[in-house]
Formats: structure tokens, sequence, C-alpha cells
């Protein structure tokens, strides 16, 4: 699963996610994409299960890229814990995605096994996507 090496700090405030993305906006390296389409927060183990059925779905022809890292850690304190004693132990990595983000894209395949495929990724996400290619972006 993807997670930073090291950290500089290890755990992390929960910061804010209004705004659209800036960069990371536009397909840069495959012919489709995957445009999140709202903000939230995406687990290393949702990327993982995104990654794998794509492909699953494109059975070894193609590339895929992955836009997005998991560099913030979430914290979670023990279950039946009273208030207070301090902040909880960073349980699991997350990538912090605003709407407009590319966050996987896929090459050297047709248009609609790209669909299929990145439509299965989709479901596997909890947020709201959208199916873009580079032509469309860049007309």
């Amino acid at each position: 699963m993807l997670m930073p090496k090291r950290v500089k700090f290890r755990k992390a405030q929960r910061g804010r996610m209004s705004g659209v993305a800036t960069r990371g906006a536009t397909v840069a390296f495959g012919d489709y994409g995957l445009k999140a389409m709202e903000p939230g927060w995406i687990s290393a183990r949702q990327i993982e299960a995104a990654r794998v059925a794509l492909t699953r779905l494109m059975k070894r022809e193609g590339k895929v890229w992955i836009r997005i890292f998991p560099d913030k850690p979430v914290t979670k304190k023990p279950a039946e814990t009273r208030m207070g004693s301090g902040k909880g132990a960073p349980e699991f990595w997350v990538a912090v995605v605003k709407p407009g983000r590319i966050m996987f894209e896929v090459g050297g395949i047709n248009k609609a096994t790209a669909q299929e495929a990145l439509k299965l990724a989709t479901h596997k996400l909890p947020i709201k996507t959208k199916f873009v290619s580079r032509i469309d972006l860049a007309a």
C-alpha cells in the first residue's frame, strides 16, 4: 500500500478542503483520466482497490498512472477511551483530493475499455468522479 517513507511530523492537523484543484487538473500522461468532482479524503486502501480494479479489466495492456499520493496521516483514538489524554496514534494515510483533480490516467487502450475500467475504479472511491479524455480538455 502507498505511504510516505518518512515524514517530518508524525501527526497532521485535519486542514480544509475548500476550493478547486489548480494543479493536476489536466490529463498529462495518458489518453483518458478520472476526474474528482467533489472534495474528499482518498485512503491508501481505496487507491489500491481502484488500481487493482483498473489493471484487472485492462488485462496487462496499456498503462496506468496514479496521480494522487496518500501523504497525510489520519489518527484515531482507541475504542471506549475517555475524552482528553491527547491525540490518537496514526492509523492510516489519505490523499486530499479537491474538485478538478485528475486521480487516475490510462493510456494505450481504446476509449470503450478505458471508460469501463475507470467506471470500475469509480465504484471503489468515496467521491463523485467524471471520465475525461485528453482531447476534451484540450478543446
